[in-house]
C-alpha cells in the first residue's frame, strides 16, 4: 500500500472506440493539428486507441471521458507536473490566491518572492524575469541576450520551442533540426530573412561548435543548450563551451526548462561546475501552472531594461504562487532524491526485463527523465503494441517515462510485472514475423507531420 495509506487501483480495460478518441477525431476538424501541443498529440502514443482526454488527473492517477482508469507512465503532463496531478500543497497556494484576486492593476507580492528564491538556489544570478511557457522563456532569453552582447548569431544544442529565432536554423538545412530532438519541424511561416541567423551543434561535440564559431565567431551574440538531458556532459565538454563564449563574448543560457529541479533542487548545470550566464526553467517549477523564469548575470539581464519584454498575463498571480508551493515542497520532501530512486528502479526493471525476452531495448536519460528506444527495423510497431497492450492493463505509456513525487514503488513494481508477459509476446510475434497483424490502429507517429 502506498505511503500515504491510499490502495492501489488496477483495472483492466478494453482498448476500443472510446469517447476521447471520437472527440480527437472531431478536434482534429475544428482546431489545426487537434490540440495545442504536438506532444499529446494521440498519433504520438496510440493513434486510433489513446483516450486523448481526462475527467479527472489525481496524482499519478488518471480517468478518462469513460471513466476508465490509468496510471500515468506517459510523461506526467510533459514533465510539468513533478509533485503529481492535483498536489494538495500547491492546488491550496493556488486556490488562496484566486480567492485574494490572480490579477490585479497592482503587482502581485509573490513575484518578487519568486526571483529571490530562485536566486537564492543560484549564487551566480542576481536578477530574474518570468514569463508562462519554457519555449517563451528561451525567446524571452534569446532577446536579452542578444540585447547585451549586440549581436545576433545565435548556436543553439537541444530543443528550445517554436519560436522563429530557433526554426529559422531549417531555413539554411531542413534537416538542421533532426538531431535536436524533433525531426520533420519545417519552418514554414518563419521569415526567410532570418536564414543563417541560427545554427546548431551537437551535444558533447565541442568541434561542431568550433566548426561554427571559426566561419560565424564574430557575430556569436549567444549560446544555448540543454546542460543535460539524454546524456552526460562528458569531461570538458561545458567547460570548453564557457571558454568559447568568453572568448567571443556571447552570453552563454542553459536552457533547464525539461530538467531544472529534477536532479537536485535548482538547475542540474549546479552539479556540473559550469556557470551560466543565463538560465531558463519552466514546466515542473508550477507543477503544472504556467510559469516560467530567466535568471540571469546582473550585467547581462541589465539589458532586459533596454529591450521591450512585456505582456499582461506574466503579471497574474496564480504561477509565482504555485511556483513557491512548488519549490517549497521539493525542498522540505526532498524531491529530487525521490525522482531519482523510482527512476533507477523502473529502469533497472526495464533493462531486466528486454534481456530476459531477448529484446533490444535503448534506455536513456537521467533517472527522473527516461528516454526508451528498441533497436529494431520494426521499432515504431514494437512501441506501438507495447503501449496497446499496456493500455488495456490500465497504464498509460510512450517512448519517455518522467517520474514523479507521486510515484509508489508498489506502483513501479505492479507496471514493470505486467509489462513481463507484454514483452514475452512481442518476443513470441518477433520470432514468428506477425507482430504489425497484433495492432488494433495504425503505427505511431514521430517528428513533426500533418494530421490532415
Amino acid at each position: 500500500m502506498p505511503a500515504d495509506g491510499r490502495q492501489i487501483v488496477m483495472t483492466k480495460t478494453t482498448t476500443s472506440a472510446s469517447t476521447g478518441a471520437q472527440l480527437w477525431n472531431k478536434a482534429k476538424r475544428l482546431i489545426p493539428g487537434g490540440n495545442q501541443i504536438l506532444s499529446k498529440r494521440v498519433e504520438r502514443f496510440l493513434p486510433d486507441l489513446w483516450p486523448a482526454y481526462y475527467r479527472r488527473a489525481k496524482g499519478c492517477e488518471v480517468w478518462d471521458l469513460d471513466d476508465r482508469h490509468y496510471y500515468d507512465f506517459a510523461q506526467m503532463g510533459v514533465g510539468a507536473c513533478i509533485l503529481g496531478y492535483a498536489d494538495d500543497d500547491v492546488n491550496a497556494a493556488v486556490i488562496r490566491c484566486i480567492q485574494n484576486g490572480s490579477m490585479c492593476s497592482l503587482n502581485s507580492y509573490e513575484e518578487v518572492e519568486l526571483a529571490e528564491r530562485l536566486i537564492a538556489l543560484h549564487p551566480w544570478a542576481a536578477r530574474a524575469r518570468f514569463g508562462r511557457s519554457g519555449g517563451e522563456a528561451c525567446a524571452i532569453a534569446v532577446r536579452i541576450a542578444r540585447a547585451a552582447s549586440g549581436k545576433d548569431f545565435v548556436a543553439f544544442c537541444g530543443y528550445h520551442g517554436w519560436h522563429d529565432w530557433y526554426l529559422s536554423a531549417n531555413l539554411a538545412d531542413a534537416r538542421n533540426l533532426d538531431g535536436q530532438l524533433l525531426p520533420g519541424l519545417a519552418p514554414a511561416g518563419v521569415p526567410r530573412h532570418l536564414r543563417g541567423s541560427s545554427a546548431p551543434f551537437h551535444f558533447n561535440d565541442l568541434a561542431s561548435l568550433d566548426r561554427i564559431v571559426a566561419e560565424r565567431g564574430g557575430e556569436l551574440g549567444a549560446i544555448i543548450m540543454e546542460t543535460e538531458r539524454g546524456s552526460k556532459p562528458v569531461p570538458g565538454f561545458l567547460e570548453g563551451i564557457r571558454a568559447i563564449a568568453n572568448k567571443f563574448r556571447a552570453v552563454l543560457i542553459f536552457d533547464e526548462v525539461t530538467s531544472g529541479f529534477r536532479l537536485n533542487n535548482g538547475g542540474i548545470h549546479l552539479t556540473l561546475g559550469v556557470d551560466p550566464d543565463l538560465a531558463v526553467f519552466g514546466k515542473g517549477m508550477g507543477n503544472g501552472f504556467p510559469i516560467a523564469a530567466v535568471i540571469g548575470r546582473a550585467d547581462v539581464m541589465s539589458a532586459a531594461e533596454e529591450t521591450f519584454i512585456s505582456s499582461t498575463f506574466w503579471s497574474e498571480r496564480v504561477g509565482f504562487a504555485a511556483a513557491l508551493a512548488t519549490l517549497d515542497k521539493i525542498a522540505r520532501c526532498d524531491v529530487p532524491t525521490h525522482l531519482c530512486r523510482h527512476g533507477e528502479q523502473i529502469i533497472a526493471g526495464l533493462r531486466a526485463l528486454a534481456s530476459r525476452h531477448g529484446i533490444d531495448l535503448a534506455i536513456s536519460g537521467i533517472p527522473p527523465l527516461i528516454y526508451l528506444q528498441f533497436r529494431h527495423p520494426q521499432a515504431l510497431e514494437i512501441q506501438t503494441f507495447w503501449a496497446q497492450e499496456m493500455l488495456d492493463q490500465g497504464y498509460l505509456l510512450g517512448g519517455a517515462i518522467y517520474t514523479s513525487y507521486a510515484y509508489r514503488s508498489e506502483i513501479n513494481e505492479k507496471f514493470l510485472a505486467d509489462c513481463d508477459p507484454v514483452f514475452a509476446r512481442i518476443r513470441a510475434h518477433l520470432d514468428r514475423g506477425d507482430l504489425p497483424s497484433q495492432l488494433r490502429g495504425r503505427v505511431i507517429q514521430t517528428g513533426f507531420r500533418r494530421l490532415t
